[in-house]
């Protein structure tokens, strides 16, 4: 099998190849520097060339706030463009696409729990480009997961608990935010569900992935830093104004994932996992 990494350096993309060396799993390994996912004619010719068999699409512009202004034009070029033209070479080689997207794609209004089948209404900048991304997804590709995550963390990027931890060092006090709830999503789980739809032959669709169970920012901030001397004081989204809007309530529904048979760890087990891994680093 022949496979190709978009965004090979990013968060994702470093956890996806750390796995696949760990299985001995050979790949193709691009960023920005090999592979101009918003070049078209470049794309269609690379993927032409290597001819995969799969894909998986690690690439993605995520400064959230930016994409409300300075960022809207290249959120909108890889966020979109990008993975169209992705969806395209993709399909004209028959390649089975994976493309990651986000619950940013809801607008968290409602307290309920939201299913793959549910109906996206992206409030910021971010959501509706991953959305587009999924649109173009589903009319281009003949073979592909779109996999919906949230609150992403992991040892090689920047990330919710690294702030937290590096901020522990240099304050006595933090306040984080008590009224927006989701799902932590540790990129190992990620990663390993990734191949895991590849390598079982899961129906092609959407799929919701996170760790289980679900939390407000503050009570994760809690766990995170429950071995330190800082305290953690709850405030709330009106307290802490952001330029793009967070939802409020984005529980992805995980039935669909647990019914394949994957196995999903807890958050709070995926996060303690995580600490010591990197405190033997």
């Amino acid at each position: 099998m022949k496979i190709l990494i978009t965004g090979a350096n990013g968060q994702l993309g470093t956890e996806l190849r750390h796995l696949l060396d760990s299985r001995g799993v050979s790949y193709r390994a691009t960023d920005a520097k090999e592979l101009d996912i918003t070049d078209e004619a470049a794309v269609a010719a690379y993927l032409k060339d290597y001819q995969p068999d799969v894909v998986y699409h690690c690439a993605a512009y995520t400064a959230v706030d930016k994409a409300e202004d300075e960022g809207k034009a290249i959120n909108q070029l890889v966020n979109v463009d990008g993975t169209r033209h992705l969806a395209k070479a993709a399909a004209a080689v028959d390649a089975t696409l994976i493309y990651i997207s986000t619950d940013y794609v809801f607008d968290g209004d409602t307290k309920e729990i939201y299913t793959v089948d549910d109906q996206p209404a992206p409030r910021n900048e971010y959501g509706r480009t991953k959305y587009e991304g999924e649109l173009a997804v589903q009319k281009y590709a003949k073979k592909y997961y779109i996999i919906r995550t949230s609150w992403v963390f992991g040892e090689f990027g920047h990330n919710f608990v690294y702030t937290m931890l590096n901020l522990a060092k240099t304050h006595d006090t933090l306040t984080v935010v008590n009224d927006q709830y989701g799902r932590p999503s540790w990129t190992k789980t990620l990663a390993e569900f990734m191949t895991f739809a590849v390598d079982q032959q899961l129906a092609y669709g959407i799929y919701h992935l996170s760790n289980d169970n679900s939390c407000n920012w503050f009570e994760f901030a809690t766990e995170i830093l429950k071995d330190t001397d800082t305290k953690v004081l709850p405030v709330t989204s009106a307290e802490y104004p952001q330029k793009a809007w967070r939802p409020r309530h984005s529980l992805l529904d995980l039935s669909k994932t647990k019914a394949t048979g994957f196995e999903l760890p807890t958050w709070q087990t995926a996060l303690h996992d995580f600490m010591a891994q990197i405190e033997t680093k």
